[in-house]
């Protein structure tokens, strides 16, 4: 079995460390145009087990005829790439006709075509395999499948600095330059139907053990989730994003202030972005340093009745920096996922052909080899059970 990995920054390293320590793997292309970012990522590897099994590929996926050869050389590839590049993979995988594992989606703007390209070559490509979206999708299936009827299915999900600091209380830890902040409004589910709110309110305190008292607010419930037979009659959804405490109230200033629009603007005759300016002032700020810790912090709670009687299951995950390995948390629960994943579909283990989102393919054996895999490297998650009455 042979495993590509395309994308070698933060996250791509520690998807090609799960597939190079898996014996059947017998290699692991890491593929970049960057010759530099490759030879990081090849340090970062060095001396781990399976380390020979690296192959250095220096490509640009904007040749998609020679990404789609090289692609066709592999038996499953995951994509460890920035949104707006995502699109380029898919191009040579669908080429390629060779399944295609994404941490994150193509741009909206591009699915359509994506959508287009995969059914035509009948490629299987599995957009947001990492830990949200992805393992908090796959989670709340699993919880709902639980319950006879499920009423409220609530998501809290988030990467945070182990210390916060100002100006966010948050640094940088999936990758790129850009913070996460976004000034359009966001979703949660009412009886049955999605519902626009406002991104950033809905703000609850939450307590993680070991860690204290953090904050959670709208993020956006993921859709396709009311797909799921267990979900179409939600009653109440929400999925929100974890910080630290004050972070939602610094982004709603921002946000009002119009410094997170796109829509450019005339400064002195220039024309430019509020929120490329927030970018390019906040990131010496925000970006994780060598020398910091990340945590993942991760809680999913189903309720509904079992049995007849009101019943609730929780989901639950504090993860920490890899002290021996030197991997982040946000890539241990994000790029271990999608690596784990793609093996099991270069094993036949999870089929299909087109767009297909993980938990609509990860359950009964897939959710238990995924679960148990991610707990041999150290990626743990707690379940809890209210038989009593709804979670709170």
């Amino acid at each position: 079995m042979k495993i590509v990995v395309i994308g070698t920054g933060l996250m791509g390293p520690a998807s090609a460390y799960i597939a190079m320590s898996d014996p059947a793997v017998s290699e692991v292309g890491v593929f970049d145009m960057n010759q530099a970012q490759i030879d990081t990522c090849l340090r970062t590897l060095a001396g781990k087990p399976g380390a020979n099994k690296l192959k250095s590929i220096v490509q640009d996926l904007r040749d998609e005829a020679a990404s789609a050869a090289i692609l066709a050389g592999y038996d499953a590839a995951v994509a460890a790439l920035p949104a707006a590049a995502t699109i380029l993979a898919i191009r040579a995988a669908a080429r390629a006709r060779k399944p295609l594992i994404d941490l994150t989606w193509p741009m909206p703007d591009a699915l359509s075509e994506a959508k287009k390209l995969l059914e035509a070559s009948g490629t299987l490509y599995i957009p947001g395999c990492g830990v949200e979206p992805g393992l908090t999708e796959i989670m709340a299936r699993y919880l709902a499948e639980k319950l006879d009827r499920v009423d409220e299915l609530h998501i809290k999900c988030g990467g945070i600095p182990d210390k916060p600091e100002p100006p966010m209380g948050y640094k940088i830890v999936f990758g790129g330059k850009q913070m996460p902040l976004r000034d359009t409004d966001t979703q949660y589910v009412e009886n049955g139907a999605l519902k626009s709110v406002a991104r950033y309110s809905g703000v609850e305190d939450v307590w993680f053990d070991g860690v204290g008292a953090c904050e959670a607010w709208h993020e956006g419930f993921m859709p396709w989730l009311l797909e799921l037979d267990a979900l179409k009659n939600l009653r109440l959804g929400t999925q929100k994003t974890v910080r630290w405490p004050g972070y939602a109230a610094k982004a709603t200033m921002l946000k009002e202030l119009g410094l997170l629009s796109l829509n450019p603007v005339t400064v002195d005759g220039v024309q430019v972005a509020p929120k490329k300016v927030v970018d390019a002032v906040l990131y010496p700020k925000v970006r994780l340093a060598e020398n910091e810790r990340d945590i993942t912090l991760f809680r999913v709670e189903a309720c509904g009745a079992k049995n007849g009687a009101p019943c609730g299951y929780g989901l639950e995950s504090v993860d920490r920096y890899d002290e021996k390995l030197g991997f982040t948390s946000m890539a241990r629960t994000t790029a271990f996922t999608a690596a784990i994943v793609a093996r099991m579909v270069a094993r036949g283990e999870v089929k299909g052909r087109g767009v297909v989102t993980p938990e609509k393919l990860i359950a009964g054996a897939a959710f238990d080899r995924l679960v148990a895999e991610l707990a041999a490297a150290g990626v743990t998650f707690s379940l809890t059970t209210e038989q009593t009455g709804a979670i709170a």
